[in-house]
């Protein structure tokens, strides 16, 4: 009934939406598209060859992201390829015929090359284990050219590979999850899929444990040489945690193939008005059983943000309006460091342990100016507000995990333990200053402080079992437990006319307690030839308890949740293939949302906690068209429950607002998707990507009812030239037009970006200049007319910037490989 009611909801909202005659053109390219697509699957289908094999070093390890090509005998040209999966599988269909060779490299090892045989329409042919020989020679002399693609399409995700690409020269992390399909990043770091929030990024299948800004923070002190590749996973299977309604970002770092000991360097300078110095290194090792890894990076980051709202509020003489202009100076400085051992008993388990631990300190300065002007008067009140306060968070993760190969089949029993604390606060002085007209000696002064501290102590344990059996069969089941505590302390005082402070009655103490039982099984089998099935269901309790102290207020939440995952893939021929998927997925609030703590922008403008916020609940279907493993067209459709949104209320007698997050009644999203590449030669190619989509949010806010529709598009273009000498150059291009989310309408903006990478002996050094929104275009306007609200925002992040980054790589050794993992649950993203 889940899959039916989804499937009805879909073109219930998909028909209505047609019969209304501002969204008439945009629909009938949506049914256009979908029958197009559909239709033409039944020309495509041809009789495939398939072939498939496993990739192994010489020492027995498997072999992940080798590359897989099949080649003409007689000319030596590319007929199609493959890379390898996770255990060093691979997988080739094909309608070609004639005399061919497969070829088979990855970094480090010698390439293999078949006897050749001849390629017949429809024959399979299964090359068992491809055992091939390490590299002898030292990494110094080794010259690498990889030919795998760019970005590899998948039945439920879509991997874009970084290294050794332009991306990874010069930018860090947060720059190259916003250059993934499908992602974007805001100005204050919040990263968006397909145009929904709620996404959870994890780093090598494990969550990252940190609020949305602590998250932001981390990924810029990353560098991207860091990284391997970046799985966008719109619908996520159950082995991955429940939480994160608009899907799931998995940053795969990469895996040390350097018997020895390689690493790198890099350090910069970031400048947008202001200097941001930032620098990093890494370090990895391998002896005999043992394989280590550090990591240590700082980072120091400014944003000066140049912010005008304009309220009106209906009085019953007329209109009186709040001017407010305001520079807000913002920046701090992180250390992060990042560790791990493994130790290899034998072929089949292995132990290890991994360490976090970042120290992050900010300072924000603000400086606002009000003008209040009346009805029926020409005096004009004032009011300036300056801000200043101390934040600073400190954070410990470890991790021991164990992982056992049970057989040579691919059965497999994995362990994971973590314990996670967090330890932060802000400390701020509000100074307001009143006065009328042009009167500023005559008017009065108020402060307001705030001390915030948090604590937060989070332990999981999960293991997880894989057991493949029969013909491309698989089993996946596992368990997991975590427990939350967290305790946060608020103190607000007020003073007047530089007098002592007196308490605040918004003062308060919350304490929160959170325990997650979860369990889950997945089927993997392919139905015949041509289609692949894979489902899965994930059973999770919660026991909820927010404890507001001061308020002598307990709220406790208990409930059991299924979520149901079903991929279906048809493989029509080698170049074309439907995917179909469909889920259920939910995200818990941020433990700091729950609080019901006030905290003052300004006298006029105050942002609180809602204990009552309860979870956001998104069932999702999707449908995408693959062909050439390179063009992608996706038509989607969501609908979320008690949706997150960031309603705005105004007191018409104070004339005061407030800002909370609470639960809108539904919220419903259809989509089309297209990824375009065009490679107009080897040193230039292009990715393209728009997104059209349809959004409605409904919901009974007050005494009024929001009900509000649009349809909006996101496209972006990146264009990759690669010149002689070492010369890289990079260009991307985005364009966002208006947008809904929530009581907010956005106005459209876009921007450029630019980036030049010069290397040097052999790769061994790299100098790159990065240059953002080039031309000043990302200036975001946005206005929220909503019963009596009426309110008109402009606001600039300073994003206008250049980067310069050197980058020196170090190695010495033979090939090897290091395992690197990280913790096991969701927890920590939600701290903010």
């Amino acid at each position: 009934m889940f899959f039916w009611g989804l499937a009805l909801d879909f073109l219930r909202v998909l028909l209505n939406s047609i019969n209304q005659h501002t969204m008439r053109i945009s629909h009938l390219l949506f049914i256009m598209a979908f029958t197009f697509l559909l239709g033409s699957g039944h020309v495509l289908a041809q009789q495939v060859g398939k072939l498939t094999g496993q990739v192994k070093g010489n020492n027995g390890e498997e072999l992940p992201f080798a590359n897989i090509a099949l080649l003409s005998e007689e000319s030596g040209d590319l007929i199609t390829g493959a890379v390898s999966d996770d255990n060093g599988k691979f997988f080739i269909s094909t309608t070609k015929t004639g005399k061919v060779t497969l070829s088979v490299s990855t970094i480090g090892y010698q390439t293999y090359n078949s006897k050749p045989f001849e390629l017949k329409r429809g024959m399979e042919k299964d090359f068992g284990t491809i055992e091939i020989e390490e590299e002898a020679t030292s990494l110094n002399e080794v010259e690498v050219r990889s030919s795998r693609p760019e970005v590899i399409i998948e039945a439920d995700k879509t991997v874009v590979n970084i290294e050794g690409t332009v991306m990874a020269e010069g930018s860090n992390a947060l720059d190259v999850i916003g250059r993934s399909p499908g992602v974007y990043v805001d100005a204050d770091g919040k990263i968006n899929l397909n145009g929904r929030s709620g996404v959870i990024v994890l780093i090598d299948d494990r969550q990252t444990y940190m609020s949305a800004e602590d998250l932001a923070n981390f990924l810029r002190a990353m560098p991207a040489d860091n990284i391997k590749s970046i799985e966008v996973i719109n619908n996520p299977p159950a082995k991955y945690d429940a939480e994160g309604a608009a899907g799931v970002l998995n940053i795969r770092l990469k895996k040390n193939n350097y018997d020895g000991t390689n690493g790198s360097v890099q350090a910069g300078n970031y400048y947008n008005g202001r200097h941001a110095p930032f620098a990093g290194a890494s370090i990895n090792m391998k002896r005999g059983k043992w394989t280590t890894n550090a990591n240590l990076n700082y980072n120091n980051w400014v944003r000066d943000i140049d912010l005008d709202i304009l309220r009106r509020f209906q009085l019953e003489n007329g209109v009186s309006n709040f001017d407010q202009d305001a520079l807000l100076k913002l920046g701090g400085e992180s250390v992060f460091f990042s560790g791990g051992a493994d130790y290899k008993i034998n072929d089949s388990h292995t132990v290890g342990i991994n360490l976090q631990a970042s120290d992050y300190n900010g300072k924000n300065d603000g400086n606002s100016v009000t003008d209040i002007s009346n009805p029926e008067s020409t005096d004009v009140n004032h009011l300036r507000s300056i801000n200043d306060t101390d934040n600073d968070n400190r954070r410990i993760f470890t991790n021991f995990h164990y992982i056992a190969n049970l057989d040579t089949s691919g059965t497999k029993l994995s362990a994971d333990f973590d314990y996670t604390a967090v330890d932060g606060g802000s400390l701020g002085v509000l100074n307001n200053s009143y006065w009328l007209n042009e009167d500023i000696d005559g008017g009065t002064t108020d402060k307001i402080r705030t001390e915030n501290t948090m604590n937060y102590t989070i332990f999981t344990a999960k293991t997880d079992f894989t057991k493949p059996f029969g013909d491309k069969q698989k089993l996946e089941t596992g368990l997991k437990g975590s427990w939350v505590e967290s305790d946060n302390m608020l103190d607000i005082s007020r003073s007047t006319e530089d007098g002592p402070y007196q308490p605040d009655p918004n003062s308060n103490h919350f304490i929160y307690n959170e325990n997650v039982l979860a369990a889950y099984a997945s089927f993997n089998s392919p139905l015949s030839k041509k289609l692949d099935f894979q489902a899965g269901l994930r059973l999770e309790y919660s026991d909820i308890t927010g404890n507001s102290v001061t308020l002598k207020q307990v709220n406790k939440q208990e409930y059991v949740n299924l979520f149901p995952s079903m991929y279906l893939q048809h493989k029509i021929s080698d170049k074309y293939q439907i995917n179909y998927n469909i889920n259920r997925r939910i995200t818990r609030p941020n433990y700091r949302l729950l609080n019901p703590y006030v905290f003052y922008v300004d006298p006029l403008t105050s942002e609180q906690g809602n204990p009552q916020l309860k979870p956001q609940y998104a069932n999702n279907i999707e449908m995408s068209h693959v062909i050439k493993g390179a063009y992608q067209f996706t038509l989607a459709y969501s609908k979320t429950t008690n949706a997150f949104g960031q309603v705005m209320t105004q007191d018409e007698e104070s004339r005061k607002t407030t800002l909370q997050v609470q639960n809108l009644d539904k919220s419903e999203d259809l989509s089309l998707r297209m990824m375009i590449p065009v490679e107009f030669a080897e040193w230039y190619s292009t990715s393209n990507m728009i997104h059209l989509y349809y959004k409605t949010y409904q919901s009974q806010l007050g005494d009024e009812f929001l009900d509000v529709s649009q349809v909006s598009y996101v496209a972006r273009t990146q264009h990759n030239i690669t010149l002689p000498k070492g010369f890289k150059v990079e260009l991307v291009g985005m364009y966002l037009s208006p947008f809904l989310e929530g009581q907010l309408e956005a106005k459209g903006f876009g921007w450029i970006d630019a980036g030049i990478t010069k290397t040097f002996k052999d790769d061994k050094y790299a100098l790159t200049l990065n240059g953002n929104d080039i031309f000043r275009m990302r200036n975001f306007r946005g206005s929220v007319n909503f019963d009596k609200i009426h309110t008109d925002v402009k606001q600039y992040n300073s994003q206008q910037s250049i980067r310069l980054t050197f980058r020196w790589k170090f190695s010495k050794g033979e090939n090897f490989k290091v395992s690197n993992r990280s913790g096991s649950t969701e927890e920590r993203n939600r701290l903010d």
